[in-house]
């Protein structure tokens, strides 16, 4: 089963504690506090790889943790950093946020983005020492990591992509032209989800998407259209699959034409193939004309007799751009990050300290700041840490 969707739950791993901790040598009688910091949380990641084809190894698994990092111990040690979760999906995926934003854009192999960071580790004892607070008897607990729910969408990256109304024969030219295996039947919709082949030549691949056939109306959803249609979106080329048997293949194309315009994403600005397929059921050749601009090529086949077949083989790697000439697919860049404005009220957090209150992360504005202090409790004079610095509230 092709899986192009999945939801996951993801929780980074919680700080670790700092130590409480004091110099207990024999010939040192008044050792001083030596509490290490706890080790930061591991991160949970999410990294393309170009060897998986679909999401359906988020199946049987969707929440996903990261390691706790190590508490601090004395003589100064620092605990060790928690363990990442590296989580594998396939090139072309997108992430969105509970909220439906998008977070990134996964276009390129080996690309990756941090869906949850780790909590940093408190700070042990002896990060408090002063002049003043020479035997600080106290120290931080580590701090949540980063928790959160994301849906994760597919858009197949491919060379080229089959498209047409159902029963045109597309899934027997890919069988033909590829190693793909998809079902073939003399039935409309015996493909009901994509379908990846390649195509091998003496020194160059090819990838090739067989979509289910689209319906009139399918830019408007009319049965899985959005669903297949946005697996056309990447595609470098888009191959008309038209049955030359039935109908004016004119027609059938501008129907299709109609539909990929509709949906918008610059389907109706990419480069088109048209294959007039089912050559055998006619006595004559089928006629076309259409004069368009982005037709870059027409065939004749039958993948029935095989009729046409190896001429659109080995025309399909003079018509596909080799990648190097192409930044990526759709000419989108390798990798994409989008950072939506954080909420304020998560922007920061405000501690309790022994001498007043420690702010953690970037406060958005002093206005913002003051009143979370006042809401926290804190009063005129007392020390406020901020970015390591101690201040006084004025």
């Amino acid at each position: 089963m092709f899986t192009d969707r999945a939801r996951i739950h993801v929780q980074a791993g919680r700080g670790g504690d700092g130590s409480l901790s004091f110099r207990r040598e024999k010939h040192v009688p008044k050792g001083g506090p030596d509490g290490g910091d706890g080790g930061p949380g591991g991160d949970v990641v999410l990294a393309a790889d170009s060897d998986l084809r679909d999401l359906s190894g988020f199946r049987p698994k969707q929440r996903f943790k990261a390691g706790k990092g190590g508490s601090g111990g004395g003589s100064g040690r620092h605990g060790a950093a928690g363990d990442d979760v590296v989580l594998r999906a396939p090139a072309g995926t997108q992430v969105f946020d509970a909220e439906g934003r998008l977070i990134a854009d996964l276009t390129g192999g080996g690309a990756r983005v941090v869906l949850a960071r780790g909590g940093p580790g408190g700070r042990g004892n002896k990060r408090f020492a002063t002049s003043t607070r020479q035997t600080p008897r106290f120290a931080e607990t580590g701090l949540p990591g980063e928790e959160g729910e994301f849906e994760l969408r597919l858009k197949l990256l491919a060379d080229a992509a089959l498209v047409g109304l159902p029963n045109a024969g597309k899934s027997s030219l890919l069988r033909r032209i590829s190693n793909a295996k998809p079902k073939v039947a003399a039935y409309p919709f015996t493909t009901i989800q994509p379908v990846l082949g390649t195509v091998d030549s003496d020194d160059r691949q090819l990838v090739v998407a067989d979509v289910p056939g689209l319906i009139e109306g399918a830019s408007e959803g009319a049965g899985l259209g959005h669903e297949f249609l946005a697996h056309l979106e990447r595609a470098r080329v888009l191959v008309h699959v038209i049955d030359a048997s039935e109908g004016d293949p004119a027609e059938r194309f501008e129907q299709i034409d109609r539909e990929l315009e509709a949906y918008g994403a610059g389907l109706a600005e990419r480069p088109q193939v048209v294959v007039l397929n089912k050559v055998d059921l006619l006595g004559s050749s089928p006629s076309f004309d259409v004069e368009d601009k982005r037709i870059v090529a027409v065939f004749e086949t039958s993948a029935a007799t095989g009729a046409g077949i190896d001429r659109f083989r080995r025309s399909l790697f003079e018509v596909v751009p080799p990648a190097e000439q192409t930044a990526s697919p759709a000419g989108l860049p390798e990798f994409l990050v989008y950072r939506p404005q954080p909420d304020p009220r998560r922007a920061f957090r405000i501690l309790r300290t022994d001498r007043g209150f420690r702010v953690i992360g970037r406060p958005p504005g002093e206005e913002e700041l003051d009143r979370a202090l006042r809401e926290a409790g804190a009063k005129r004079g007392d020390e406020v840490e901020v970015a390591g610095e101690a201040l006084e509230l004025q």
